[in-house]
């Protein structure tokens, strides 16, 4: 095997120019510069701007400092010695950030009151920043190469606290917080193995494009394309047009957005003025390393990511928080074939995973087919999917036959010890420990978020946040939800407990669907999906089938 491919993330042509970029800052630093620019006579007033932070770019020196070779400039100005490195204080990405601030500050009521909520909270400031840390450098250098404004580095402050875990009632996941329709319209796979809404990289690079899509659609307003992004570009532009019908002013400072948005926008100037001036408001930012914090690998095809951790020696938590798309205990069979790594062990990865032979990188194991057993009861016994078992097996459909044997990918580890995958990440969301008496509800058909939260007198988002979910999201019948119920609420005494159990049938000489449907009170279609077959499927004796039954309904 080949070795696999290593990418940093900002790498590129312009490597070179921010090089020399910044060895000009630190050289404009030093008490050498005085001496430099008297000696030059050729600097234009105007390119050193102190209130912006510092020097500007390599790309904006005037001649005759401008060269076409700047590496040759570069030594140029090596005849004037700076002083010793340790008196050059380092700058840190907080504080070269707005340097490529573009939006124009303001200081009105609404972004007052933003910042006088974060200056006293200075404890929710250094630990969101703290966590910026690993993903910050990566947006920074991603706004950069693409000309944006660097203050949308601070967008996923507002939207996510920069937890790429986090997760809305409104079915928003990620740093950047795509609900599941606009990922899909900007390129993120969401799969059962997979949610690139979670993975840096991938919700990265569609959220500057749609960022940059609002931008175009509302005439180069960046802070309409921001308000764009939390409500929407039409209810934006129609609050638009709606001012123009009444000849008021279009900016969104006049504009009758929703109320969360019209508090959007402020925020995310708040956070801005605070990174440019935090002494003003008593606060001292954590630093954070103006440097990248990882890399992209090409690992070729799918593999453990137990087995990657230990390639990389890493703990399995710590390749998660770079990984946080991946849902399972592996990567995605169909892709994307790369992890993210931090910057110091990517070669060592590489490395080790190039000795591993391909068979190896996922462990595999053989089961032999059961009389009436569904490939779909086999998936779930494994916690796989059945597509990875198809393709594992070169089966085209779902048909399989008692006694043949399959082969099926399966975790090296116990999956508890896969703790950031979905499901064990939901196993800890319901046995948190909350107040009131814990029920374990199994979903029936019929059932919805709104009549289960009725049923056990609890609000509807609460019910869905114990359970990891948003109140939009789909129930399956058979799925398990945990309930906090008051000791006095309806649902929560010994008469009302959850009578939904869970059967299996073995077919009998006979049987039909539509039979056994009327037998146990169910539906045709609840058979259907419980069992992953067709609804003109021939059952044959001894096949077994899944029903979920509520036994208050089979007295007869």
């Amino acid at each position: 095997m080949q070795r696999p491919s290593t990418s940093l993330p900002s790498a590129g042509a312009g490597q070179n120019r921010r090089s020399f970029a910044e060895k000009w800052r630190r050289l404009a630093a030093s008490a050498a510069f005085g001496t430099l620019i008297a000696l030059s006579g050729a600097v234009h007033a105007g390119v050193f701007d102190a209130a912006a932070g510092g020097a500007a770019l390599a790309t904006d020196l005037p001649d005759p400092l401008q060269r076409a070779d700047e590496d040759a400039l570069w030594l140029e100005l090596d005849g004037f010695q700076p002083p010793p490195p340790e008196v050059l204080a380092p700058v840190g990405l907080l504080e070269r950030l707005p340097r490529g601030f573009a939006l124009e500050p303001v200081m009105n009521g609404e972004v007052k009151a933003q910042l006088d909520w974060y200056a006293r909270h200075p404890e929710y400031i250094a630990r969101v920043l703290t966590r910026a840390q690993r993903y910050m450098p990566y947006i920074v250098s991603e706004l950069e190469r693409r000309g944006m404004p660097l203050e949308l580095a601070l967008l996923p402050i507002v939207e996510s606290a920069y937890d790429p875990f986090a997760y809305s009632h409104g079915r928003a996941a990620g740093l950047w917080q795509f609900i599941p329709g606009t990922a899909k319209r900007f390129g993120i796979r969401q799969n059962w193995w997979y949610d690139g809404r979670r993975d840096v990289v991938d919700s990265t690079r569609a959220a500057l494009d749609y960022l940059q899509y609002l931008h175009d659609l509302l005439d180069g307003d960046w802070l309409l394309a921001i308000a764009g992004y939390n409500a929407g570009g039409g209810t934006v532009t129609r609050a638009v047009k709606r001012n123009l019908a009444r000849s008021k002013p279009t900016d969104f400072w006049h504009l009758s957005l929703p109320r969360e948005t019209s508090g959007y926008v402020p925020r995310l100037l708040a956070l801005a003025e605070l990174v440019r001036n935090p002494a003003a408001y008593d606060l001292t930012l954590p630093q954070l390393v103006d440097a990248p914090q990882f890399a992209t690998v090409d690992v070729g095809g799918q593999l453990d990511l137990a087995l990657a951790a230990e390639l990389a020696g890493l703990d399995l938590d710590t390749l998660y928080a770079f990984n946080s798309g991946f849902n399972r205990w592996a990567t995605d069979p169909d892709g994307p074939h790369r992890l993210v790594l931090p910057i110091d062990v990517v070669d060592a990865f590489a490395d080790a995973l190039a000795a591993v032979p391909d068979g190896e990188r996922v462990r595999w194991q053989r089961h032999r087919v059961k009389p009436g057993e569904a490939i779909s009861q086999i998936a779930d016994r494994y916690h796989t999917t059945v597509t990875a078992i198809r393709e594992a097996n070169g089966l085209s459909g779902n048909l399989i036959r008692a006694g043949s044997w399959l082969t099926i990918p399966v975790a090296t580890r116990p999956l508890n010890a896969y703790s950031k995958s979905a499901d064990a990440r939901l196993a800890a969301t319901q046995n948190r420990e909350r107040d009131g008496q814990r029920i374990e509800h199994v979903v029936r058909a019929g059932e919805s978020f709104w009549s289960i939260s009725r049923r056990f007198g609890v609000g509807v988002r609460e019910l869905a946040a114990w359970n990891g979910v948003a109140p939009g999201d789909t129930l399956s019948v058979g799925q398990k939800l945990v309930v906090w119920a008051r000791q006095d609420a309806p649902g929560a005494g010994p008469a009302s407990r959850d009578l939904t159990r869970k059967l299996n049938y073995t077919v009998r000489s006979g049987d039909s669907l539509y039979e056994i449907a009327r037998r146990f009170r169910v539906t045709i279609t609840d058979l259907v999906r419980w069992n992953d077959i067709e609804r003109d499927h021939i059952l044959r004796p001894g096949q077994r089938l899944t029903m979920y039954v509520d036994v208050m309904q089979q007295s007869s």
